[in-house]
């Protein structure tokens, strides 16, 4: 799998991620590049220098900015992963499930609000869902790379685990509890459909219930990566800000 642009390079070698080589284009000497060829060199990466037209090749339409790493295919976390990542820290864990989500932008997207707001994992369906490759990476700026990615047989059987442990479960879907009207403290998991059906119905009716963002234009629906990030920051502002 290869990993193109600065950022994304960057996070990958702060990572847990095997970089077999590392691309780079001759010539760079600007500050930023400096400080990537040095972290490579310090974590032991094999670094080759190459025209930027074998990088342009190479990156097959990605931006790379001078930089290519090739890396082992992503590696998966279990969903027991992530709950030990939350007791570590001892905090409550906050979760994210994504049901039906095709799109590796969309995915890359929910990585980094994921990433940003200090969720503890995600997890997505083995069939039917996009999965962590080139795409996601960038899209997610590097943050792929730190966040626990839980590829599971059968969501609905994950859901069912998460409530025996006590994890409230809730779907973002229209027809729901106003979100802004709902506690959303505590140990929580949310779930987030897909960018046409949303989450299926017999998921839904697993879940402890149904938050809904509220609408006030024409279109009646967000973009799955948008609607988690607005749920998942109403999360964090009642959990730290209330």
């Amino acid at each position: 799998m290869k990993i193109a642009g600065r950022n994304a390079v960057s996070e990958a070698l702060k990572s847990n991620l095997t970089i077999e080589r590392l691309a780079v284009a001759k010539g760079l000497k600007d500050a930023q590049a400096n400080r990537l060829i040095n972290l490579a060199r310090s974590k032991g990466v094999k670094i080759v220098f190459l025209d930027k037209d074998v990088l342009d090749k190479e990156s097959k339409g990605q931006r790379h900015q001078g930089f290519i790493a090739d890396v082992n295919d992503y590696k998966y976390s279990a969903v027991e992963d992530i709950l030990k990542s939350a007791q570590e820290k001892n905090q409550d864990p906050l979760i994210i499930i994504l049901d039906g989500v095709e799109d590796p932008h969309n995915l890359g997207s929910v990585l980094r609000v994921a990433e940003c707001a200090g969720a503890h994992g995600v997890i997505i369906p083995r069939h039917r869902s996009a999965s962590v490759n080139e795409t996601v990476i960038k899209v997610s700026a590097g943050a792929a790379s730190h966040v626990k990615v839980a590829k599971v047989a059968n969501i609905n059987d994950a859901i069912r685990r998460l409530k025996e442990l006590n994890i409230r479960v809730l779907a973002a879907e229209t027809g729901g509890q106003n979100i802004y009207q709902t506690d959303l403290k505590g140990a929580l998991c949310v779930v987030i459909g897909g960018e046409d059906s949303g989450v299926k119905q017999l998921t839904k009716k697993l879940c402890d219930g149904i938050i809904t963002l509220p609408m006030f234009g024409q279109v009646n629906s967000l973009n799955a990566s948008v609607a988690c990030g607005a749920v998942i920051y109403e999360a964090i502002r009642q959990r730290n800000f209330d």
